[in-house]
């Protein structure tokens, strides 16, 4: 039996960016919205997917293994753990290369001291038509599919938890998030960048439906707003980052699209921030009065 206790309090902050492709850029944002996540408490801070860059992905995949060096020093700066909603990646967890010219969309998890302690690489991959200007989504002409369930060990003071990873179209499976469950996840990641039509229809219902299929806490951190590609095209996605309770509530939330900074004095700011407590003592009590993955058959 771990001797660790489980009654303490835990910190975790979502970011909503507006990720363009200037990589440098949104590294500032990065750096600069994570220490300030630390300074206002937070012990995990969880950026959206593709945080380092919206498209360019294979220009950004080239660089996969600096931008992970770089993002596992800023959570040694800062002293928190850090999740890297995704990257995009040229190999697999093995090392070997990701055949047919495809990638891996990869999740990643640094500790305080800059260690990587987790890797997961998205297992479902969007494809949809959607009524917006690029119309049809097809992740899987770019992306190859992760395989593995992947559930992290956090520590904090004497407290460990455990965080089930998943991005974004996996919201849809309530499988993984109750296989997340099984294998012992207390919260949930959920980096996303929804298209604005998909998000307004789904996104919240999304982030309570899996809340509570699972009964662990998820934090929902989001891309939002335009997004200019290369060829001159633009995306639109929903934002509305959001942490949502075991029981479906919404803990905290960020209700818009674009980033408004509320403090006039600093417009430049590219990143939005929210926080919320694991109630730890309550979500055990909420599972014990339902006890549904004693109950359920199926799985």
């Amino acid at each position: 039996m771990n001797d660790k206790t489980h009654n303490q309090s835990f910190t975790a902050a979502a970011i909503q960016m507006n990720s363009q492709q200037d990589i440098e850029k949104n590294l500032l944002d990065i750096k600069s919205a994570i220490g300030a996540a630390s300074e206002q408490g937070a012990q995990l801070v969880v950026l959206p997917e593709n945080c380092c860059s919206m498209g360019a992905q294979f220009s950004t995949a080239e660089r996969f293994d600096v931008l992970s060096a770089t993002i596992a020093s800023y959570a040694s700066s800062y002293g928190v753990y850090v999740l890297v909603g995704s990257l995009p990646c040229l190999y697999r967890p093995d090392g070997t290369v990701v055949p047919d010219g495809r990638l891996r969309q990869v999740s990643l998890l640094f500790a305080p001291d800059g260690t990587k302690i987790a890797r997961y690489d998205k297992i479902h991959l969007f494809t949809a038509t959607v009524g917006d200007k690029t119309g049809s989504y097809n992740e899987a002409a770019t992306f190859e599919p992760g395989s593995q369930t992947v559930v992290a060990t956090l520590e904090a003071g004497n407290t460990i938890y455990q965080l089930g990873m998943m991005v974004c179209f996996d919201l849809r499976f309530p499988a993984l998030a109750q296989r997340l469950r099984q294998s012992g996840a207390d919260i949930l990641s959920a980096p996303s960048a929804f298209t604005y039509l998909t998000g307004q229809a789904h996104w919240s219902l999304l982030l309570r439906a899996r809340a509570l299929d699972s009964q662990c806490m998820l934090i929902g951190a989001a891309q939002g707003g335009d997004h200019l590609f290369e060829n001159g095209s633009t995306r639109q996605t929903w934002g509305h980052t959001a942490i949502t309770a075991y029981d479906g509530s919404v803990i905290n939330s960020y209700d818009d699209s674009l980033l408004t900074p509320l403090d006039v004095t600093n417009k430049d700011k590219n990143y939005a921030i929210i926080l919320a407590d694991l109630d730890r003592q309550a979500q055990q009590q909420g599972r014990e009065k339902m006890p549904i993955f004693d109950c359920h058959r199926l799985a």
